[in-house]
């Protein structure tokens, strides 16, 4: 008892000193790159496919991806157990090269169980936690108990925390202010901006610029903008189904060749909108079984395409030359 005390008094008043000498004598985690926010295939009795997943991970093992995102947005994530969850992230680290990244997303409601899935998600092999922010009482979810939840997080996580701001699900943009202020915290690396807003990205690059601090665009849909301002990669849901060309796109930003860039991004708008924010993850899990990948059911509620959604989502593929 007399030691449980100690260690949890140790951590609080030492335990960020120690992370702030660490971590400074160490350089931060460099997470530019492109990641796919990879879906988790069920059976047709609605349990988590491994085999499944094997088989995408096999594939995307050989692509030249930074790493990728496990139990994100479309992962399906908020339908999963808490073991479920830590489980997927394991077998994707036991699968993966040790040279690809795994940012494993660890937010939860409340703080104690962030802090709590932070930890189990380091436990199973997770290089960096994506935390969302909190949002079910979005009235009181300002500024300060947005930085008080991270910091909080950060102090205790044994790895590098990815702020993850998705206001399309939370209704909420995590506020430029906040961002600025965490990104001084030593434990938290970067941000993941969904909200495709590029004067919001462009300000936070800017505001950040004296921190070792990076920007992930969360859409293929606005990524060449993105890096036009500063980012540094993106964590695209269309990287599931167009992995090359997502990572080809990133590839002519970083070198310069904007005018090829901006003919590649044309291409991939509507696709990426229809397995986003159009149709969601049924479309892009069917978009994974056209391009050879387990993409499976969802878990329910989500329901499958419609006769009409599917011939639209084909449409966006197959006129933009991908189908």
């Amino acid at each position: 008892m007399l030691l449980r005390i100690f260690n949890r008094v140790y951590r609080r008043e030492f335990g960020y000193v120690w992370k702030s000498v660490s971590q400074h004598a160490s350089q931060r985690l460099d997470i530019a790159g492109i990641y796919p926010p990879i879906a988790t295939p069920f059976t047709q009795k609605g349990n988590v496919d491994y085999q499944s997943l094997d088989k995408n991970l096999q594939k995307y093992g050989s692509m030249p991806f930074r790493g990728l995102v496990v139990q994100g947005s479309n992962g399906e994530y908020p339908y999963l157990t808490a073991e479920e969850r830590v489980d997927v992230v394991r077998r994707v680290r036991e699968a993966l090269p040790s040279s690809k990244l795994v940012m494993a997303g660890s937010g939860c409601e409340s703080t104690r169980a962030t802090i709590h899935l932070t930890e189990r998600m380091a436990s199973a092999g997770a290089d960096c936690a994506l935390v969302v922010t909190p949002c079910f009482y979005l009235g009181r979810m300002n500024s300060s108990a947005l930085i008080n939840h991270y910091t909080q997080v950060a102090d205790s996580s044994p790895i590098p925390i990815v702020l993850y701001s998705v206001p399309a699900n939370t209704f909420l943009d995590l506020p430029v202010d906040a961002v600025v202020q965490l990104s001084q915290h030593p434990n938290i690396v970067g941000i993941k901006d969904s909200g495709g807003d590029i004067t919001r990205i462009s300000l936070i690059v800017y505001k950040t610029r004296s921190q070792d601090f990076q920007v992930l665009a969360g859409s293929a849909g606005f990524l060449m903008a993105a890096y036009s301002v500063g980012a540094v990669g993106g964590v695209c849901a269309l990287a599931n189904v167009l992995g090359q060309q997502v990572c080809e796109l990133a590839q002519l930003c970083t070198s310069g060749q904007w005018d090829k860039a901006r003919d590649l991004q044309y291409r991939l708008i509507e696709p990426n909108t229809a397995v986003t924010r159009r149709f969601g993850i049924p479309a892009l899990k069917q978009a994974m079984e056209w391009f050879g990948y387990q993409g499976g059911v969802c878990r329910s509620p989500l329901q499958p395409l419609s006769k009409v959604e599917l011939e639209n989502l084909r449409a966006d593929f197959s006129l933009n030359g991908w189908l």
